[in-house]
């Protein structure tokens, strides 16, 4: 057992890179006599199967945030971190049935151009911009970050150079091909996500019950650390202000989830390029039935570091490879950076690559999201509205690699952030309360009008940060800060409306009929199967 990268270890990762690369570039070339036009960069030709949906959405959800982060979540406070993948395979099922059939009648290629329909051009040039600096310096910045810490835990190369590194990575291919490449590359990355995550679960199983076997390691894991598998916690627990117990199943993390997949450009965007609705809709029930098992690869591994630190005939075993970068309650991020450590040569690769996959293919969505929204929103709206297909396209290549040097900037100084899983939707969540009100509203009450959605927007960030700031014990779980702001943000909404209009409809105010949420038998079974398997989990874990 060794530290640091064999040369089996090299060859596997270095075979990856090629693969990704090399699909990456063919899928992105011209087609003979076709030049890429805005539908083929931003949309991939509107041409997606349900089977490259479905595993994109969980490669661009998939990152660094829930490697690193939330196994790092999973030392510190255990299963319940799970939540986030559990209730958002509920939340893909109520986009996949209520919101998309919406978005795919209108045509749309990005979120903020729904609110230009629905409302007007000034909410949508705001959200643009909320969303254009969210993406930028909260989402690429903390991937990067992540990433590049655990190349520099793993292998030991400077974090600026492995952040650099993994930004060209991201770039050669994804810049270039637009959203093509990122999609059918995913599909290549979830492979390596998966079989890399199954592989570290069943080695910090294996190694805690001493050689007997995965099953016997969960036992033994569960039997050390029984508070860890808890998802209701106590409010005696030091974790509920993270997880305030049953709020997190009937509160705030609705607002989370609702938002990031129903109304996130990076996540939405390759449903908006499927074949056709009922196409998407299979992507989006796949989608859901690989995030119930997404905890198994990135949650239980912290729990299992956690079980191995604390138990020193474990950490005898492990030698002196074992004490180096252990993880701890203070440094709980360290923890799967740690654990491979302790592969084989050759899986260690195969791990390495895992990780690698998560992050690069969620760099690569984000970038692409990031330069559509830049190019269909603020470019051809206010700098050439005649732009044609050629200049469209470059200039959205031209914006995600300033996007990617900005992030690649700021993400070293988000250094000695632990937990940044729970940073993240900390952050997210002074953002996402009034995005979300504006489009609820806006989906499912027809009186709301556009003045009302603006003030409702700007106003949502004070709002947010004012419950963020205050100190108020019963709003200290921020949470209950998010929901409460999202209600706040409504209400404001909704008053103003009912002022404006005089309890009248807005004459763009979306017709909504019983038809127009129609699925197909294997939605609707596909989705109980899913909604069973959430009450078997709750109930087990509860």
């Amino acid at each position: 057992m060794t530290a640091g990268f064999d040369m089996w270890d090299y060859v596997v990762f270095v075979a990856y890179a090629i693969l990704i690369l090399g699909v990456g570039l063919w899928v992105s070339r011209d087609k003979k006599g076709h030049q890429k036009n805005a539908e083929d960069y931003f949309l991939a030709s509107k041409s997606l199967p349900w089977w490259a949906i479905g595993t994109s959405l969980i490669a661009a959800n998939i990152s660094a945030e829930q490697f690193i982060g939330m196994s790092g979540s999973g030392f510190a406070l255990g299963i319940a971190i799970a939540s986030y993948e559990w209730m958002a395979a509920l939340t893909l099922i109520i986009v996949g049935k209520y919101f998309l059939p919406i978005f795919i009648e209108k045509g749309l290629y990005t979120i903020p151009e729904f609110v230009e329909k629905r409302f007007s051009t000034n909410l949508k040039t705001i959200l643009a911009l909320f969303w254009l600096a969210l993406y930028i310096f909260v989402n690429l910045a903390s991937v990067l970050y992540l990433g590049g810490l655990a190349i520099e835990t793993i292998m030991g190369v400077d974090m600026m150079y492995a952040i650099i590194g993994l930004a060209l990575f991201a770039a050669a291919y994804s810049l270039y091909g637009g959203l093509s490449a990122v999609a059918w590359t995913d599909v290549i990355q979830v492979v390596f996500l998966v079989l890399g995550g199954l592989i570290t679960t069943y080695l910090a199983l294996n190694t805690v019950s001493g050689g007997e076997g995965m099953i016997a390691g969960f036992s033994k894991v569960w039997a050390a650390a029984p508070e860890k598998f808890h998802m209701i916690l106590e409010e005696s627990n030091e974790n509920y202000v993270n997880l305030p117990g049953i709020w997190v199943l009937v509160g705030g993390l609705w607002v989370a989830n609702l938002y990031y997949w129903g109304f996130n450009q990076y996540i939405i965007q390759r449903t908006l390029a499927a074949k056709s609705l009922k196409e998407s809709q299979k992507g989006i029930l796949l989608a859901a039935f690989l995030k119930l098992i997404i905890p198994l690869i990135v949650v239980v591994p912290g729990i299992a570091a956690y079980v191995m630190v604390n138990d020193p005939a474990i950490m005898a075993n492990l030698g002196e490879v074992g004490m180096l970068n252990t993880p701890s309650p203070e440094q709980a991020d360290k923890a799967y950076p740690w654990l491979l450590q302790f592969l084989p040569t050759g899986l260690k690769g195969v791990a390495f690559a895992a990780l690698a996959a998560a992050v690069v293919s969620s760099l690569a969505s984000m970038l692409n999201s990031t330069s559509t929204i830049f190019t269909m929103d603020i470019y051809k709206q206010y700098i050439n509205k005649n732009a044609n297909d050629k200049q469209t396209v470059n200039v959205g290549r031209i914006s995600a690699a300033v996007s990617l040097l900005i992030a690649v900037i700021v993400a070293p100084l988000l250094g000695g952030i632990d937990q940044a899983f729970q940073f993240i939707q900390e952050w997210t969540g002074i953002v996402s309360p009034g995005i979300l009100a504006v489009f609820m509203l806006g989906l499912f009450w027809k009186k709301t009008t556009n003045n009302a959605a603006i003030w409702g927007a700007i106003l949502s960030i004070p709002i947010a940060l004012a419950l963020k700031f205050i100190p108020i014990a019963a709003l200290e779980p921020w949470m209950h800060q998010m929901g409460i702001a999202t209600l706040l943000s409504m209400a404001v909404t909704m008053i103003l409306s009912y002022l404006q209009n005089k309890g009248a409809d807005d004459e763009k105010g979306i017709e909504i009929s019983k038809n127009l949420f129609k699925t197909s038998p294997l939605f609707n079974m596909g989705s109980i199967v899913v909604c069973i398997l959430l009450a078997v989990l709750y109930s087990l874990f509860w």
